[in-house]
């Protein structure tokens, strides 16, 4: 990311970045649409439905898959098209050893080196993340989550960190909202969250790690618990 973006400000709940580029603004939207099973797992997309059905042209369509690939969310097979990847339990608990490590190393990289303006922001995201626990709105939650995690891997300021958080969270924001209604407390969730948001903002390097912990605990007890659920 570029200091001049990083400047950049969205309004707590998921709003677009009205500096962002139309390559930025049709992987939101995609990625939302996978992330709700609007593109349900196993569903095959073409680039012309999508760029007709978001009105956005099909070079930026085509970019934007492209780093949904990289993601693993959808797979891009010769002759065969885009698939939405399948969701697998297993794949998602090794994924949950590896987020465990690196969302605490951005949590409390956060809470180190955040400026004014990005402590400000985690607070009314903090907030927004209470609105969504109190409404047990899930897509709010979801747009909550996504604008989180954007601003966690900005103020930990850890190239490294971004590829690997990126690599993970479509696919457990996928999961999560797949399963939820089966398995998980959104409000509990939505609060956990808001937990490592206020500590990022205090600068509290120990307790951001430790909200951390305890959300992905958590995560990983939801993961488990789908398990047994039937859907």
């Amino acid at each position: 990311m570029t200091p001049k973006k990083a400047q950049r400000k969205k309004p707590a709940g998921g709003a677009l970045d009205p500096g962002s580029t139309l390559t930025d603004r049709a992987y939101t939207h995609l990625e939302e649409m996978i992330v709700t099973l609007q593109l349900p797992p196993g569903s095959a997309v073409s680039e012309t439905a999508l760029s007709q059905r978001l009105g956005i042209g099909r070079t930026p369509i085509r970019e934007a898959l492209q780093r949904l690939a990289r993601e693993r969310i959808v797979m891009i097979l010769p002759r065969r098209g885009i698939i939405v990847s399948e969701i697998n339990v297993s794949s998602q608990l090794r994924l949950l050893e590896i987020r465990r490590e690196v969302e605490r190393l951005v949590a409390k990289s956060a809470a180190r080196r955040t400026t004014p303006e990005e402590r400000a922001h985690f607070l009314e995201i903090a907030r927004a993340f209470d609105r969504s626990a109190k409404a047990n709105d899930a897509v709010s939650f979801m747009r909550v989550d996504r604008e989180f995690h954007d601003l966690s891997v900005l103020a930990a300021r850890n190239e490294f960190a971004v590829g690997a958080m990126n690599l993970m969270h479509s696919l457990s924001r996928r999961f999560w909202f797949l399963h939820y209604k089966q398995a998980a407390d959104l409000p509990l969730t939505a609060k956990l969250h808001a937990n490592v948001a206020r500590a990022i903002a205090a600068g509290n390097e120990a307790g951001a790690g430790k909200a951390m912990d305890r959300l992905i605990d958590t995560v990983t007890q939801f993961t488990r618990d789908t398990v047994s659920t039937d859907f």
